[in-house]
C-alpha cells in the first residue's frame, strides 16, 4: 500500500464517519410534547421528590411516604384542566453577566447578558432558563422531610425583602437576595442567592434554624428539568454535532453522560456519588448543580411527561433544637468558558464535550489549550488556528521530509514500475512480489509517507470538534470576510482555495503502482473535500488550507533539494531494458 492509497482511504474513513455522525442524528427520536400549560404532570418517582409543575403550587404537606408533594396535584392531574394558582411571588437579580427571575425554589429565567443569539446589530442576549412551554428550562430546588413539614420547589419560601428587583451596584463584589420559610413548628430555613461580579457560578446557601423543642431532620434535593430541545439536524447545523443532555461527573465513576433522545429508555438512575456535579449540555451553553464536594449524594435520572430531569438527592440534616446548621451549593448557569470552569476546581471542565470518541476529545483538549495559549500572544482566532498548524508542521516537519523524499524516489522508479506493470499485465501477485523487490533494492520505503497521514487525521477531527464545541470561538471573526469562525464560508473561498491546493498537491505526487479505478477516485478527490467543506466551519477549512498550503510548499523544496528529474523520452527505453535485467535476475532466483 502506497502514501496515496493511505490518503484514500482515511479520506473516505473521514466521509464515512461524518455520514454516520449525520444517520445518527437523522434516526434519533424525537422528543415528546409538552402536556399543555394547564395540566399539570405527575409527581417524579424518583426519590419520592415533587415533580416541577407550569402552574404554581402553595406550602408542601407531608405523603405517606414522608416526602412532600403539593396538595392537589394528584388530583388535579385527573381532571381535564386546572384552575391557575397565584402567582409565587419572586426577584429579579443581575450582575454584569446574568439576570436570573428566582421565586425562592426555581431559578425561572435566566438571561446572558454577554451573549447575543445573533451577530446583528440589537439581537437579543440568550435565554438559558425560561417557563416557555416549548423550550422549557429550570433549576429547582427543595427539601424533601419524611416527618416534619418542609419547603419544596413547588412552594414555601418567599422573598425575605419583598418581590422586586436587585442589581448589582457598581463597584460591588456581588449582590446577594434572601429567601424564607417559617415551618409551622418554630423551623425556619434561610435561602440566599448570590451573584458575584464577572462569575457565572451562583452561590445558593441554604440555613436550617431549629427554633422548636423537637429535633428537625431534612434532605435537601437539587435538581435541573428541561423539555428536550428540538434540534435541527444537517452538517450546516454545528448544533446537530454538539452533545445534548444529562452530564454527571464523581468521584466513584467519572464522567458519566445520558443524551435527551435515550431518556425513555436509559433514563432511570438511582447511583450514590460524592464528588462531583450534575448538569445539561447543549451547544455552547450549559447548568450544573455543584454540591458540597465532601458531602454523599445520590444522582438520580427520569423522564417526566416528556421532561428530561437530573437531580442529586442529599445532603442529609440533623438539626438539634435551638441549633442551626447551613449547606451550601453552586449553581453555574452560563457558557462553556472554560477559564470559569477550571476555577470551581471540581473537573467541571469535562463538561465541554469534545467529542462522542475518547481519544479525539483527549486531542480536542490539548488542542484548545494551545488555541488560548496562541489566542492570548495574537488576540484574533483565525491567526491562532495558523499558528496552530505552523506549530503541527514544525512538529511533524522530520516526518514530513521523510514523506516528500520517499515521493521523489518513487517518482524517479515510475518508469521501471511501469515496465513491470506492462510485463505481468494482470497477475497481480507476481506484480506486487517484483515491485517490493525493486523496492527493496533501491531502498524505498512505500509506506513512507503514511505516518504524517496518520497523525493528521484525528487533529483534523479533534478539531473539527473543537470548532463547532467551543464557546469562545463563537462569532468569532478572522479578517475580511470571514465574521464568524464557527460558520461556513459566506461566499466559498476558503473551500475553492482548498480545491486548488488539494489539486496541486495531487499533481505534484508520484501515483507509482496505482491501477486506473485508484487515479479516477483520487481525481476526484479535491471536488469531493471542496464540496464536503462548504459546509465546515470556516475555521476549520482554514486550517486544512493553511496545512495544505505548507505542505505543498514543503514538497516542492523537498523535491528541488532532493528529487531526481524523470526519465527523458530518449532515456525512457534505457530504463525499460535496465528494468528488464533487474526483472529478469529476480524471476531466476
Amino acid at each position: 500500500m502506497n502514501q496515496t492509497r493511505v490518503f484514500l482511504f482515511f479520506a473516505w474513513l473521514m466521509v464515512a464517519t461524518l455520514l454516520w455522525m449525520e444517520w445518527g442524528k437523522f434516526n434519533a427520536p424525537k422528543p415528546a410534547d409538552l402536556p399543555t400549560a394547564t395540566t399539570q404532570p405527575q409527581p417524579a418517582s424518583l426519590g419520592s421528590v415533587p415533580s416541577a409543575s407550569p402552574v404554581p403550587q402553595p406550602a408542601a404537606t407531608v405523603t405517606n411516604a414522608g416526602v412532600p408533594v403539593a396538595p392537589a396535584v394528584e388530583a388535579a392531574a385527573n381532571k381535564a384542566s386546572a384552575t391557575a394558582a397565584p402567582a409565587r411571588q419572586s426577584v429579579v437579580v443581575s450582575s454584569d453577566l446574568l439576570r436570573l427571575t428566582i421565586d425562592g425554589g426555581n431559578v425561572l429565567e435566566a438571561v446572558l447578558l454577554k451573549y447575543p443569539q445573533t451577530k446583528a446589530a440589537g439581537s437579543p442576549p440568550v435565554v438559558l432558563f425560561t417557563q416557555d412551554p416549548a423550550h422549557y428550562y429550570t433549576a429547582q430546588s427543595g427539601w424533601a422531610n419524611g416527618k416534619n413539614p418542609a419547603p419544596s420547589h413547588l412552594g414555601g419560601f418567599v422573598p425575605e425583602n419583598g418581590a422586586g428587583v436587585v442589581n448589582l451596584a457598581p463597584g460591588a463584589a456581588s449582590v446577594s437576595v434572601p429567601f424564607i420559610w417559617n415551618g409551622p413548628e418554630g423551623v425556619v430555613i434561610r435561602r440566599t442567592y448570590t451573584l458575584k461580579r464577572d462569575d457565572y457560578a451562583v452561590g445558593v446557601r441554604d440555613e436550617v434554624v431549629n427554633n422548636s423543642n423537637a429535633p428537625w431532620e431534612g434532605t435537601i434535593y437539587r435538581q435541573l428539568e428541561r423539555q428536550p430541545p428540538v434540534i435541527k439536524t444537517g452538517m450546516t447545523n454545528p448544533e446537530s454535532f454538539s452533545f445534548s443532555g444529562a452530564t454527571w461527573y464523581s468521584v466513584q465513576k467519572q464522567y458519566e453522560r445520558l443524551k435527551f433522545a435515550k431518556y425513555m429508555d436509559d433514563g432511570k438512575l438511582n447511583q450514590d456519588a460524592s464528588g462531583g456535579w450534575i448538569a445539561m449540555l447543549q451547544h455552547h451553553f450549559f447548568s450544573a448543580w455543584i454540591p458540597d464536594q465532601k458531602a454523599d449524594v445520590k444522582i438520580q435520572t427520569d423522564e417526566i411527561n416528556g421532561h428530561a430531569l437530573i437531580r442529586e438527592l442529599g445532603p442529609s440534616l440533623s438539626v438539634a433544637p435551638g441549633q442551626k446548621q447551613v449547606t451550601e451549593a453552586r449553581l453555574f448557569v452560563g457558557p462553556k468558558l472554560i477559564a470559569q470552569m477550571q476555577a470551581q476546581g471540581v473537573n467541571l471542565n469535562r463538561a465541554v464535550d469534545y467529542s462522542q470518541f475518547r481519544i479525539f476529545d483527549f486531542i480536542g483538549q490539548g488542542l484548545f489549550w494551545i488555541l488560548s495559549h496562541l489566542h492570548s500572544l495574537f488576540g484574533n482566532w483565525g491567526w491562532s488556528i495558523i499558528g496552530l498548524v505552523v506549530l503541527v508542521k514544525l512538529a511533524l516537519y522530520p516526518l514530513a521530509n521523510k514523506q516528500y523524499e520517499s515521493a521523489n524516489k518513487m517518482r524517479a522508479l515510475a518508469p521501471r514500475v511501469a515496465q513491470l506493470k506492462e510485463r505481468y499485465g494482470d497477475d497481480r501477485a507476481k506484480h506486487q512480489a517484483a515491485m517490493m523487490e525493486l523496492y527493496k533494492k533501491e531502498k524505498v520505503n512505500p509506506m513512507g509517507g503514511c505516518l504524517p497521514i496518520l497523525v493528521t487525521m484525528p487533529i483534523f477531527l479533534a478539531l473539527y470538534w473543537v470548532l463547532v464545541e467551543s464557546v469562545e470561538l463563537r462569532q468569532a471573526p478572522w479578517f475580511l470576510w470571514i465574521h464568524d469562525l464557527t460558520a461556513r464560508d459566506p461566499y466559498f473561498i476558503l473551500p475553492a482555495l482548498n480545491m486548488l491546493v488539494m489539486w496541486t498537491t495531487q499533481k505534484m505526487t508520484p501515483a507509482v503502482g496505482m491501477d486506473p479505478m485508484q487515479q479516477k477516485m483520487m481525481q476526484f478527490m479535491p471536488l469531493v473535500f471542496g464540496v464536503m467543506m462548504a459546509f465546515f466551519p470556516s475555521g476549520l477549512v482554514l486550517y486544512w488550507v493553511t496545512n495544505g498550503s505548507l505542505g505543498l510548499l514543503q514538497q516542492w523544496w523537498v523535491g528541488k533539494k532532493h528529487g531526481k528529474p524523470l526519465a527523458a523520452p530518449e532515456a525512457k527505453g534505457k530504463a525499460i531494458e535496465k528494468g528488464k535485467a533487474i526483472e529478469k535476475k529476480t524471476t531466476e532466483k
